[in-house]
């Protein structure tokens, strides 16, 4: 593994971060179980985060990471580097993914497998940073799926509370408290619950996602 996150090469390129788990049963998707199992949310979560690997691969990105909290396996395709998460809370681990980039860096997370090039077009395109400091990408559930920072700075990250209802809200606000001009990507909804998962699946039926709940509901009763 690096032991940082390299710098975006060409001036004006911008580097694309993954905050991911590695989807081992009992550490990822818990709140899928029930009515999945363990061993049955853990491969939602590696199809989830294969599908979103692919998409980045797609990206007009000067560097494709994904910052990991484990250790990588079969899921991860040729053409993404691999640097290890930091410690301490959500907040403290995404300050840190942002704080070892220099140059422009937008993360997204592993849960919006739906996602596709176009979502994340404006912020990669020609002209993306022109008059533009930050793009958020808010979530359904109150949350963030995509934040991309002009210059990274870790302490725009610290201290937000994670993983609650107002979370966005408040990551948002401390952007625009701190006067950059912020724009937004697509609200998109995280795969959190069963429910989340089948309006996922069904937005992207084509993908790994999809298919690997098909194949889990075709093979339990419930």
């Amino acid at each position: 593994m690096s032991a940082g996150v390299p710098g975006p090469g060409p001036a004006g390129a911008t580097t694309v971060l993954v905050i991911a788990k590695e989807p081992l049963p009992g550490r990822v998707k818990t709140r899928l179980t029930p009515p999945f199992s363990p061993a049955e949310a853990a491969r939602l979560a590696r199809a989830a985060l294969a599908d979103t690997l692919h998409t980045v691969l797609a990206l007009p990105a000067a560097r494709r990471v994904v910052v990991l909290e484990g250790a990588p396996g079969p899921w991860l395709p040729p053409g993404i580097e691999v640097v290890k998460q930091g410690a301490g809370g959500l907040d403290e681990r995404l300050a840190a993914a942002f704080g070892a980039c220099t140059g422009p860096a937008l993360l997204i997370g592993m849960d919006t497998p739906q996602i596709t090039v176009a979502d994340l077009a404006p912020a990669l395109g020609p002209g993306a940073w022109d008059g533009c400091d930050a793009w958020f990408g808010p979530a359904a559930d109150g949350g963030f799926w995509a934040l991309g920072l002009a210059e990274p700075d870790p302490g725009l990250l610290r201290g937000v509370p994670m993983s609650v209802p107002e979370t966005g809200a408040v990551q948002r606000a401390r952007l625009t408290a701190a006067g950059l001009t912020v724009r937004d990507l697509p609200r998109l909804r995280d795969v959190d619950t069963a429910a989340d998962a089948a309006e996922v699946a069904a937005l992207a039926p084509d993908g790994r996602f999809a298919a690997e709940l098909a194949r889990t509901r075709g093979t339990a009763v419930r």
